[in-house]
């Protein structure tokens, strides 16, 4: 196993979110949203119960977040990760930043779809959640 280092980010540090509009809304309500100087947002809408959002725009969203210097948390609705993101998770291996799969109004959560959860059951019982 490889040996894992944190990355040190300059200056403050950001919460990113993915997600459908009334999480998303939600987040942005208590400060999380950021738009720089060249019009970059940390947070994206996907409207999940028509599947309108482009999927390769979630995929690129998500690699901007996770090459972002800034960005230490990316919230990801379970039901984006599932349908969207999955193989990216799967592969994703640093610490930061962290990703976390978030309830959203309309999916509720399941532990054992969460890769992250999952790893991180085998690691203290040795085993995945049933």
């Amino acid at each position: 196993m490889s040996k894992k280092t944190f990355k040190k980010s300059e200056g403050t540090s950001l919460v990113s979110i993915i997600g459908d509009e009334d999480t998303v809304t939600g987040f942005l309500l208590t400060g999380i949203g950021e738009k720089n100087i060249k019009g970059e947002t940390n947070f994206l809408y996907v409207n999940s119960l028509f599947l309108e959002t482009d999927p390769k725009l979630i995929e690129a969203t998500f690699q901007n977040f996770l090459k972002h210097p800034n960005i230490a948390v990316i919230l990801v609705t379970q039901f984006v990760a599932e349908n969207y993101l999955r193989h990216i998770i799967n592969q994703y291996d640093a610490i930061l930043p962290t990703i976390l799969e978030i309830p959203s109004k309309e999916y509720p959560y399941e532990a054992k779809k969460d890769t992250i959860i999952q790893r991180a059951h085998r690691l203290l019982y040795g085993t995945d959640i049933q």
